[in-house]
């Protein structure tokens, strides 16, 4: 399957990509790993990358189409790549259809999780992540407690609140997704891509998605 997975921060993204590789061995891709993964490889490309990343800057758009390129032609690709977060713009979106087309790859959904502010909200205020930086294990404290509160299950280390999951940080990033990535839902709704799962279930996100895609 080739599928880009819209919806806001706490969507459910990230754990529906993780669901759908089970399913027929798709890769998931988010712009971050794969700029982490060119940076590690050293390409050209990853040098120049580094060089914002190290700035703080955002990696302009030609450098992560020229990554996103490369990425989509290995090998692991070929059974299908689940796009996680990417694209983010409409120059993004209109890069990656030329992109498609220049390497022969058709996407089949353009799929938009449409989860409830207040779900949304609620699931991340209450998120909190491993301390351990080589562990990142996220639990959450009403539906998935670390066994002792506040210690790590896997490492032992201190779990914490992100700066960025407060009440006030979370309002902020719906605001900049609002107003930059949710135009993408129309762009894709033109292109006669889109599926729109209002469902709050990732198991449910899943299971609609194979059907739509005729898997059993």
């Amino acid at each position: 399957m080739k599928l880009i997975l819209l919806g806001a921060p706490g969507a459910g993204k990230g754990t529906v990509a993780k669901l759908l590789t089970e399913v027929d061995g798709s890769v998931q891709i988010s712009t971050g790993d794969i700029l982490r993964g060119a940076v590690r490889a050293g390409t050209e490309l990853g040098k120049k990358a580094e060089a914002y990343m190290k700035a703080g800057d955002l990696v302009p758009d030609d450098l992560i189409m020229g990554i996103m390129e490369e990425r989509l032609q290995e090998p692991d690709c070929a059974k299908g790549f689940l796009l996680d977060g990417f694209p983010r713009t409409i120059p993004q979106a209109e890069a990656l259809k030329k992109l498609l087309e220049k390497i022969g790859a058709k996407l089949d959904f353009a799929v938009n999780l449409d989860v409830p502010r207040e779900v949304i909200l609620d699931r991340l205020t209450t998120r909190r992540t491993c301390s351990n930086p080589d562990c990142q294990a996220i639990y959450n404290v009403k539906s998935n407690p670390p066994k002792v509160e506040g210690v790590c299950d896997k490492c032992g280390s201190p779990v914490i609140q992100r700066d960025d999951e407060t009440e006030e940080a979370i309002s902020k990033r719906l605001e900049t997704y609002n107003e930059k990535t949710a135009p993408l839902v129309d762009f894709y709704e033109k292109e006669g891509l889109l599926l729109n799962i209002n469902a709050t279930s990732s198991d449910v996100v899943v299971q609609t998605i194979k059907e739509k895609l005729g898997i059993a």
